[in-house]
């Protein structure tokens, strides 16, 4: 018999998350529940309920910077799963605010709101729902960075730039670290998609979404217990710290 996992997927509602979703889909065995901060918007998202998903489409409401929000999802996924674990956590929700700021220019607010979102957002979900987690075949958490939050990758004519944003994802990983190191039963992981060709990376990213996701599916899939607290790319490469 096909192993099936459940995948817990934030920021579904567009981008990598949505092209996540519709990904593993493909897949039967896959139960997918999508978490946006408004599923009466997310039209895509309920299209693929009616339409595509057989029964294996889940969508709940959770917004990453409330800890209401993340605990009245943890209860409504509870009921959703019956007992399941979840197999795959995956902490894509993250914005970018500041554009290209640099640290003497930057609006400290700005970095404050894109802390908020990408790393105690991040923190949130993941304490909300370990639990579940730790319940799954897989036990696996991966936290969707970028090489902006890795200083040994953070090089060339960008580096010094998007500093809102860098900072917060190297808060990330080193959150991602620090998880992998409190619950060595869990595989806990940083990624970058790389630069996507979605309304964050605008239209002249390097890859389509549909290729970055697929990379990220695939290196995901492989992950084995000693891949625990890297930060890999799409491809499933180490990125520099």
């Amino acid at each position: 018999m096909t192993q099936e996992y459940v995948w817990l997927i934030t920021g579904a509602n567009r981008g990598i998350g949505l092209e996540m979703v519709k990904q593993l889909l493909q897949t039967p065995s896959n139960t997918v529940i999508a978490a946006c901060r408004s599923p009466t918007k997310a039209t895509e998202l309920q299209e693929l309920v009616e339409h595509v998903s057989g029964g294996k489409l889940h969508v709940v409401a959770l917004d990453v910077t409330s800890k209401e929000s993340v605990h009245q999802a943890a209860e409504d996924v509870a009921r959703i799963l019956g007992g399941r674990g979840i197999d795959y956590l995956v902490n894509n929700a993250g914005i970018l605010p500041g554009g290209l700021d640099t640290a003497f220019t930057m609006d400290v607010e700005v970095m404050q709101e894109a802390f908020a979102t990408n790393v105690a957002g991040t923190a949130y979900v993941t304490q909300a729902f370990i639990g579940a987690v730790e319940k799954s075949a897989k036990k696996t958490v991966v936290n969707v960075s970028s090489t902006f939050g890795g200083i040994g990758a953070d090089q060339g004519v960008r580096a010094g730039v998007a500093a809102s944003y860098a900072i917060s994802k190297a808060g990330l990983n080193m959150l991602t670290y620090k998880e992998a190191k409190e619950k060595p039963d869990i595989v806990a992981i940083a990624i970058c998609p790389g630069w996507v060709q979605t309304d964050m990376g605008g239209e002249n990213a390097m890859y389509p979404v549909s290729v970055s996701v697929s990379g990220v599916v695939k290196t995901v899939l492989a992950l084995q217990p000693s891949d625990s607290g890297k930060f890999l790319n799409f491809e499933g490469e180490i990125i520099p710290w």
